[in-house]
């Protein structure tokens, strides 16, 4: 599927540069005629007539904003003005490559074949500049990023590590990841994506280490996307994942450097999108969302400790709920006597059953999750706490739902927060209701039939070729030192299996 999309999309990217490609000239008033068509009347686009060396008619356009201003009057404008060496003999072919080689300070500076080139060029930031006489497209990189800081990720809190994460512009996280793995195998590959908006990505992996053939899966998989706007790796996730009725994340995303560079020396392929700080990591495994990079930061006792209790969180925020609702509506033999006399006596007067009270409960704390996300922080905190407090009081005591519920709520939503993936948090948060409809219908054998239809599909999902259960399914000992528990660092020599890697060892003991 993903083969014919992209040979239908380079069939028509053919047909349209045959169609529309337009000629250039040596007449400057044609060229600065065809500039001005082709961007229409946008005032943000600066243009500036001046003469090279008092003789030769030029025209320089950039965009206000995103171009550096002082940059092109100081090391294009000035120099070309004050050019002398325009006579009667001079030859235009051989010009254009003086100018750039003796006259103009600009570091980066090419000519250009096509318009189409030279005004996405222009688009980005760069400074065109169109000579008479000279049927040449001369682009300038004079680009500013105009960024927010490096700052703290504020979706993977840590305790020990590096506090530094990704921004918005490319350029600085492809900077952050150089600058921790200075290896000369560490490759970067720059495309465009969008056909309105042209979203500058990388491509980032480790030569050496990563598949080749992975590498040639991801490029492919995103030139097959067709779209006009790219602006968030989001989009790009939904496009290249290969199950897209799954809930399960295929592409994990990170806003943490060291969590890259962790992900490219065990052979995964990164995808950094110009505008977002959350890049991409394929292929993904569920044994990689729940591990941190943290995890290596710490003692493997604690680090071991920390994952089982990960695990049991997991278990607690799919299935706490649905085993509520089984015992109190369908096993209440399975209840020890005096904790069912305690949950009896507490649901005294409550009109429910109890898949309605964890449903409404649910549904409840979900919303007040929700709100608290979007408010502002120092009140969406204020809604998440205090509102969770007064609603469970206010509901007990109206006798809509029994305390016992409210415990049950509030240790399932404490465990969905221990899970490292947020997307994956997600997921979980979707199947609990599942599994409650599940445990409301049959019992504890509606929510064994969905652990088993879940464990089903995780066995058939795939990341990028790469089995999704691995090491669980297929099993692997030798890779469970590194998956529910963490083994001290000097037993872990080899690299995981999934993906296929070219360099299984860590390093040469």
């Amino acid at each position: 599927m993903y083969r014919r999309l992209l040979r239908k999309l380079n069939e028509q990217q053919v047909r349209k540069n045959d169609e529309y490609e337009i000629k250039r000239s040596k007449n400057l008033s044609k060229m600065v005629e065809t500039v001005q068509n082709i961007i229409g009347e946008s005032d943000d686009i600066v243009q500036r007539d001046f003469k090279v060396g008092s003789r030769l008619s030029a025209s320089l356009f950039f965009v206000d904003g995103l171009a550096f201003d002082s940059g092109i009057e100081d090391r294009i404008i000035r120099p070309l003005i004050h050019y002398a060496k325009v006579n009667d003999e001079y030859n235009p072919e051989k010009f254009v490559t003086y100018l750039l080689e003796e006259v103009v300070t600009f570091i980066e500076a090419k000519e250009v074949e096509t318009f189409d080139e030279a005004i996405l060029s222009l688009m980005s930031g760069e400074t065109l500049l169109v000579i008479d006489t000279i049927d040449k497209l001369i682009l300038f990189e004079t680009r500013q990023f105009n960024q927010r800081g490096i700052e703290e990720p504020q979706s993977e809190v840590i305790v020990r590590g590096p506090r530094d994460g990704f921004n918005e512009v490319l350029h600085t996280n492809v900077m952050l990841i150089r600058r921790r793995l200075r290896d000369p195998n560490l490759t970067v590959q720059f495309g465009q994506l969008g056909r309105r908006s042209k979203t500058d990505f990388a491509i980032v992996y480790v030569k050496g280490i990563t598949n080749q053939d992975l590498v040639e899966e991801v490029r492919y998989r995103l030139s097959c996307i067709d779209l006009d706007l790219l602006s968030e790796t989001g989009v790009i996730e939904q496009y290249i994942e290969e199950n897209v009725m799954s809930p399960f994340p295929q592409v994990l995303r990170t806003e943490r450097p060291d969590k890259t560079i962790h992900a490219l020396t065990n052979g995964k392929v990164i995808v950094v999108v110009d505008g977002s700080p959350f890049v991409l990591m394929a292929p993904v495994t569920f044994a990689d969302l729940m591990k941190s990079t943290e995890d290596n930061y710490d003692r493997w006792q604690i680090s071991s400790f920390i994952r089982l209790l990960r695990y049991f969180a997991a278990f607690m925020a799919v299935f706490l709920p649905g085993l509520y609702i089984a015992m109190v509506s369908y096993h209440q033999g399975m209840i020890p006597t005096v904790f069912a006399l305690s949950i009896a006596g507490t649901r005294e007067g409550v009109p429910f059953p109890g898949f309605i009270e964890a449903f409404l409960m649910e549904v409840t704390f979900e919303l007040l999750r929700e709100a608290g996300i979007r408010l502002p922080r120092p009140i969406g905190q204020t809604i998440g706490i205090v509102g969770g407090l007064v609603i469970g009081d206010a509901a007990v005591r109206a006798g809509i739902v029994s305390p016992i519920m409210v415990i049950v709520v509030a240790i399932t939503a404490i465990a969905s927060f221990a899970i490292p993936a947020y997307n994956v948090s997600i997921t979980f948060r979707l199947l609990r209701f599942v599994v409650m409809i599940a445990a409301a219908m049959f019992g504890l054998f509606g929510i064994v039939i969905v652990y088993i239809l879940i464990n089903i599909h995780l066995v058939g999902l795939r990341s990028f070729g790469s089995y999704y259960t691995s090491p669980f399914a297929p099993y692997k000992f030798g890779e469970w030192l590194d998956l529910m528990i963490r083994a001290p660092l000097i037993l872990l020599k080899n690299r995981p299996s999934e993906p296929k890697i070219l360099d299984k060892k860590r390093k040469e003991m």
